[in-house]
């Protein structure tokens, strides 16, 4: 059995690459050591700059969207420094006026940064201007804005989307607050986040259809509770989080659950088996729905003390799946679906749309380029799988579009992933630890 496993890089990959994702001859046999959660990780910096003392973040995960978060704080005033696999982090002084110029934070194509540090950012005092990549101005940012106004913040943008500039004249106030939160979970989680620094701390409701991703709520939810803070949901989609800085952290964080589910998935397109080391037994993250989905395609899955094992069927079933709630998992699971004999149907999904690019429409244009048949729909797509031919797989800077491509590539030779560097966004390692994964000589 082959043991991959993971170092971190200096520096996420620059430049774009084209990859020739590798086939695999027989089915996979290997145990991928995954790096920790970018969801959590960006949670925990968050609440440590707000902490009331010092904090460790243990086994964080090394990214693109990781340290654009890293670097935001710094520029509010936290302090984080980088102690082998720790990060080190001294909280923002909310006493301090800081320094006079006007802090500029890069939030790249990271939700997590644009949705988390705005509110953050409002509650310090300072003059700040946030922007990102040009494919993060189109990325909705409305409710952020408007919310922060109600609060008592003073924000500008000309597109009610970023580029915008915090004003430090902001007093961001707290109370009760309506949103509507469906097109992102990340609306909530921001102002949650920030909600202990507020004054008369925060009472939030969401008005409007369901709020997707719901998953990333309860951890939300969960690491806030951890860190002390006082934080209710009376009624559903209403959460009360009472004022009171949480405490310094000192934790681990969990391996990437998310970016662990395509590797699994290379288990059920090969027939092969995966294990994953330390999957958590309870966890609020979205890419632990990966279990019941891999069921519904045949496989046989497992949790022990050894970590989580699936192993593939020897046919791929159809399936008829709503992602509402773990709507990040779609493209690898629609790479399965293509490859799949008969018609699947993955439903609740519009709001990919949304998310680093129109998902719903970059999976109809990658998988129907190469042979699968698509049907896209407002808010689901239908997946008949059928024999699938070699291309060029186009990721549009999307991290789980390089993923589902790869997934792919294992039963198609000569499948191209444009721009493989695009993954360093949450797994900079991802081809090597891909390549790995085939390699029984590694």
């Amino acid at each position: 059995m082959l043991l991959a496993s993971t170092e971190t890089p200096s520096a996420p990959p620059s430049t774009p690459q084209d990859w020739v994702a590798p086939v695999a001859e027989s089915g996979v046999d290997a145990i991928v050591t995954v790096p920790g959660s970018k969801s959590l990780t960006n949670r925990y910096l968050v609440l440590a700059a707000l902490a009331d003392s010092d904090s460790i973040i243990r086994g964080w995960l090394r990214s693109r969207d990781t340290l654009l978060m890293v670097s935001a704080l710094r520029a509010l005033g936290a302090g984080i420094e980088e102690v082998e696999d720790e990060l080190h982090i001294t909280p923002i002084d909310f006493t301090s006026p800081g320094p006079g110029e006007t802090a500029r934070i890069d939030c790249g194509l990271a939700g997590t940064v644009m949705r988390f540090v705005p509110p953050l950012a409002a509650a310090t005092g300072r003059e700040v201007h946030i922007d990102g990549d040009p494919q993060a101005r189109v990325r909705p940012m409305d409710v952020t804005i408007d919310s922060l106004t109600r609060l008592g913040a003073r924000v500008t943008s000309k597109t009610n989307s970023l580029p915008l500039t915090i004003h430090a004249d902001s007093a961001v106030r707290g109370g009760h607050l309506e949103i509507d939160a469906s097109a992102s979970s990340q609306f909530v989680s921001g102002l949650l986040l920030a909600a202990p620094a507020m004054p008369l701390g925060l009472d939030l409701v969401h008005r409007g259809g369901s709020v997707p991703s719901r998953t990333h709520i309860e951890m939300t939810l969960e690491v806030l509770a951890d860190a002390g803070v006082d934080v209710t949901e009376p009624e559903p989609e209403h959460w009360v989080v009472e004022p009171g800085i949480p405490r310094g952290l000192d934790v681990q964080v969990e391996p990437d659950l998310s970016n662990a589910s395509a590797f699994l998935a290379a288990a059920l397109a090969t027939r092969g088996e995966i294990t994953i080391p330390d999957w958590p037994a309870h966890t609020t993250q979205a890419g632990d729905g990966f279990r019941r989905i891999a069921e519904a395609f045949g496989a046989t899955v497992r949790l022990d003390r050894s970590g989580l094992r699936v192993t593939g069927p020897k046919k791929l079933r159809p399936v008829d799946l709503d992602l509402s709630a773990i709507g990040e998992l779609t493209p690898v699971v629609a790479a399965l679906a293509a490859l799949a004999p008969g018609t699947s149907q993955l439903r609740g999904i519009g709001h990919l749309r949304g998310h680093e690019t129109d998902r719903l429409s970059a999976l109809r244009r990658e998988l129907g380029a190469i042979g699968a048949e698509v049907v896209e729909h407002p808010t689901a797509l239908t997946i008949t799988g059928s024999r699938l031919r070699a291309g060029t797989w186009h990721t549009y800077h999307d991290h789980r579009m390089v993923m589902a491509g790869a997934v792919i590539g294992l039963q198609v030779p000569g499948l191209i992933i444009e721009n493989v560097g695009t993954v360093a966004k949450t797994l900079p390692e991802f081809a090597r630890l891909w390549e790995a994964m085939l390699d029984p000589r590694d």
